[in-house]
């Protein structure tokens, strides 16, 4: 379900993306490497449904000495530091990266050392496509248990209102099932 959903946000991403070069004769300014907003962003959106995405990722995907340096950042992970997925300069969990973090894009040029350009240079900031985002928000429906007599919309303002903060969240949930793996029974 998720990464269905995340499949929706990505094509509409991608949509957004072409559209405003198009329309702006500019160049997305993001490349393979940057991680400048993974250091600087205070508001990193997140919702239920990626969090559950992401203990899975952390806890199946990951290799040991990656899950060992997320450990020890996650444990150590305070709302001044930079994301806490962020590993040696690259997003631990990037297949699974929450939406905020997949549709914040930005034109012209590279964000300068500590710059949010969300607040310095908002019109360079990718405006995502409101249709995908909400398509995406419709693909998790089943993870909520919202009935399908539910209008969508209502629904999708559901899940909306469950937003947290992937900067102030408490990961120390996370470091425990990481330090305390739950072996699958055997009978």
């Amino acid at each position: 379900m998720l990464l269905d959903a995340y499949a929706v946000a990505d094509t509409g991403i991608s949509v957004a993306i072409r559209d405003q070069e198009k329309r702006r004769k500019a160049r997305l300014a993001c490349r393979k490497g940057c991680y400048s907003c993974c250091e600087h962003q205070r508001d990193i959106p997140l919702y239920p449904h990626e969090l559950v995405g992401i203990y899975w990722y952390v806890s199946e995907k990951l290799s040991p000495p990656v899950l060992e340096a997320l450990r020890r950042q996650l444990a150590a992970h305070t709302p001044d530091s930079p994301c806490p997925f962020l590993i040696e300069g690259s997003c631990s969990i990037h297949p699974l990266r929450p939406i905020g973090c997949r549709q914040f894009n930005v034109f012209t040029t590279p964000c300068a050392k500590g710059e949010d350009p969300y607040h310095t240079r908002r019109d360079d900031v990718l405006t995502p496509i409101q249709d995908y985002t909400d398509r995406a928000f419709a693909a998790i429906l089943p993870f909520y248990d919202l009935k399908k007599e539910l209008e969508t919309g209502k629904a999708i303002r559901l899940i909306r209102s469950q937003i947290m903060n992937l900067q102030t969240f408490d990961w120390n949930r996370l470091v425990a099932i990481i330090e305390n793996p739950v072996s699958p029974k055997v009978e």
